[in-house]
């Protein structure tokens, strides 16, 4: 599927598809602009920047990002955190450097989760395949 845009003269709010873990913490936190049962899903009209921005910065797997004219650079150099989510995924943030086995960067974003089931289909990154598979860790 891949990245998807929704935007208006505020804001721009990107969804990438292929790295989202389905936690649905959008959903919960702002679920007038976060809607899976409508379409599109995303109504960047419905809400504040700010109510927006803090909605996004719950995404545990950096799927959902943004932009807007006046706020902080979300690329912001901030400590790199790793939460060993319950029967899920390595949840990370911060300034990281992802490497392949060769030493090849990895291009992810600010906020990612890595698969600890090993069933994703989109290693190194979680799909949320753990959920289907019952993993338990």
């Amino acid at each position: 599927m891949g990245k998807h845009t929704y935007k208006n003269d505020r804001i721009e709010v990107s969804w990438d598809s292929d790295v989202c873990i389905h936690a649905a913490e959008c959903v919960k936190s702002l679920e007038k602009v976060f809607d899976p049962k409508k379409k599109p899903w995303i109504n960047v009209d419905a809400a504040s920047n700010s109510e927006i921005i803090n909605a996004i910065k719950k995404c545990p797997s950096g799927a959902l990002q943004f932009s807007s004219v006046g706020e902080e650079s979300r690329k912001q150099i901030k400590p790199v955190t790793i939460v060993v989510a319950q029967n899920s995924a390595l949840r990370v943030s911060g300034n990281v450097r992802l490497e392949d086995s060769e030493g090849n960067q990895i291009e992810s974003p600010e906020r990612f989760a890595l698969c600890r089931c090993g069933a994703s289909e989109n290693k190194p990154f979680c799909d949320g395949s753990h959920k289907r598979i019952g993993f338990v860790g």
